[in-house]
């Protein structure tokens, strides 16, 4: 096997030469999730975001205008923070785990940029992080972590109750009053999507889950339904009862999470910026001559669009009493 030789200058060149790339391939990183979020790019500290509404109607011929005062028009902030990484590293220690993730000897390795490699395994190794912490990420301006950068959708969640703005009688929360396990999850998630809106029941929404409600429900509905001809498999990836329109997502990320979010892919944001010089990615010597820091900064954050009851039903996990 061809031996290589990666050193300070290879790796900076090639960091300064596909920034904008590894910068990006930070996001694309979050495959598991973007299917069903909606990614907001150059976006820098705050954007205001959100909704219009209002009647409007048409009405016989008259020549006059239409009223106005009804006009309704929410803003919600999608705010990104900037986060940095310094991580030392050995490069012969990636170049080593590159090659066990599938690059071959001999002619396998020619024209492979191993520089871009490296950098790209970090990229992705930030991503990684980036994805677990989106919905129980909480800011702390002091933290160390990713889950310490911005505010995750499950805290923005969390502050909006506390502020009475997610309610039962805005009828955009559903307080469930059972544990959902394989004796109920049908049952439960088919009553949570009929008590959505009827704007929200028309649209192609996501159940966003943790994966032992999903399991859940599958177990559930397998006994349930039994062996009826329009049972063809076990994964049921649609609650029973949406005419197809309810998708239910389980994500790693949302393990734990003491709320289900049933929304549209549109209402749910990542912002990032991926534009201009306020980003960057740079590999440096560190205080070990034997190890090299990788550096980068980044912004981003996550909000929903809008938290109307047309956009939006949370429901608050029933948690069970200690004795």
């Amino acid at each position: 096997m061809p031996t290589f030789t990666v050193s300070e200058a290879s790796l900076q060149k090639s960091a300064l030469q596909y920034r904008k790339e590894l910068l990006l391939l930070a996001i694309l990183g979050l495959e598991k999730i973007l299917p069903y979020f909606t990614l907001r790019t150059g976006i820098r500290y705050k954007e205001v975001v959100g909704t219009m509404d209002g009647p409007f109607e048409l009405r016989p011929y008259t020549g006059q205008k239409n009223a106005t005062s009804d006009l309704e028009i929410t803003g919600r902030e999608l705010e990104t923070f900037l986060g940095s990484c310094v991580k030392e590293f050995d490069p012969n220690d990636l170049v080593q785990t590159i090659y066990g993730s599938g690059i071959t000897s001999g002619k396998g390795l020619e024209g492979v940029d191993i520089n871009k490699k490296v950098n790209g395994l970090m990229m992705k190794r930030l991503s990684e992080s980036i994805a677990k912490s989106l919905f129980k990420a909480k800011r702390n301006p002091a933290g160390t972590k990713t889950v310490d950068l911005f505010n995750g959708i499950d805290t923005i969640t969390a502050n909006e109750i506390a502020a009475n703005n997610i309610s039962v009688a805005k009828n955009n929360l559903y307080e469930l009053t059972d544990a959902i396990d394989s004796t109920n999850a049908v049952d439960v998630l088919k009553t949570l999507y009929r008590a959505a809106s009827e704007e929200l029941k028309e649209e192609s929404v996501n159940l966003y889950v943790p994966r032992a409600v999903y399991d859940a429900y599958c177990d559930d509905y397998k006994q349930t339904t039994g062996n009826i001809a329009y049972n063809k498999q076990f994964n049921q990836t649609f609650v029973e009862g949406s005419n197809d329109q309810c998708t239910i997502v389980p994500l790693s990320a949302k393990k734990d999470s003491p709320f289900l979010h049933l929304t549209p892919k549109s209402n749910m944001l990542i912002g990032c910026y991926q534009m201009g010089d306020f980003e960057k990615i740079e590999v440096r010597r560190g205080d070990n001559p034997f190890l090299l820091q990788f550096v980068t900064t980044m912004f981003l954050g996550t909000n929903m669009e809008s938290i109307h009851s047309t956009r939006l039903l949370v429901a608050k996990q029933y948690v069970v009493p200690s004795n």
